[in-house]
């Protein structure tokens, strides 16, 4: 009779994956400084490597594993790409099914060496959160240079990480891009931060669920689009989460704060 895998506790497996995929970024990123005067064809295939080998080590050490669902929505060339942003997760993982996205980042993190470097070299699209008007108008410029190169602009609507569960806060930005870019807007829904804590260095066990959801074409006015996005991208994240929560309680586990 063999004897049941014994796992190391979740803590000891948290800290582990978390110097691994430290080490990991960090060591691609060196070796990728060369990128910086190639075409852009090579900083793509760094930043497709680092998400697979990151998805890679969640799943080997921590027992994260990813479902995919929609990807066939995805509209081929460019488009917008709006979010749910729960965790650092879905900063690396987007690359695993987008052809070739550009995140909207906070601009501090285009001064940190050898990351900003190599995001500046990926024409990743900062903007300055204090400067609003005048920043929307940058950030609308700088993901037009991005679109004229069939990129799909990834946004997070809220700005920063939101606790599952927790209240939705909106912001205009995504709707400032959707009416001056005239693309369609394609919402992703998740529940990454059951697994991936805000704030926290626990990894808990599970199936992070991912859903493409219909795309929002393009010509509705500002409001009408916030209102949408945000009803659709909240009714399937809640429904996600519910899903990974009763999965955990018939396995007589729970993924974290749900």
């Amino acid at each position: 009779m063999t004897a049941p895998e014994v796992k190391p506790p979740i803590l000891a497996r948290s800290i582990i994956f978390n110097v691994l995929f430290y080490v990991n970024i960090t060591v691609r990123m060196i070796v990728a400084l060369p990128a910086i005067a190639l075409p852009h064809a090579f900083i793509r295939g760094v930043l497709r490597g680092w998400s697979r080998s990151s998805l890679w080590l969640l799943r080997a050490v921590c027992g994260i594993t990813v479902e995919w669902r929609g990807r066939e929505k995805i509209p081929r060339g460019a488009c917008i790409v709006a979010c749910k942003h729960q965790s650092a997760w879905e900063t690396f993982a987007l690359f695993e099914i987008f052809d070739d996205p550009t995140y909207v980042l906070k601009r501090e993190l285009m001064w940190v060496p050898l990351f900003g470097w190599l995001a500046t070299k990926a024409g990743m699209i900062p903007i300055d959160r204090g400067a609003r008007v005048s920043a929307l108008a940058r950030m609308a410029a700088r993901a037009r240079d991005e679109i004229a190169r069939s990129r799909q602009i990834v946004i997070f609507p809220e700005g920063t990480r939101r606790t599952p569960g927790a209240e939705p806060r909106y912001l205009p930005g995504v709707a400032y891009l959707y009416t001056e870019t005239g693309l369609a807007c394609v919402p992703v829904a998740l529940n990454s931060g059951l697994f991936w804590p805000r704030r926290s260095w626990r990894r808990v066990p599970g199936t992070v669920l991912v859903e493409v959801l219909d795309p929002i074409p393009p010509g509705l006015d500002r409001r009408s689009f916030l209102v949408r996005l945000q009803r659709v991208t909240e009714e399937a994240t809640a429904r996600l989460i519910r899903e990974s929560v009763d999965r955990h309680k018939d396995q007589g586990s729970g993924p974290v704060d749900a």
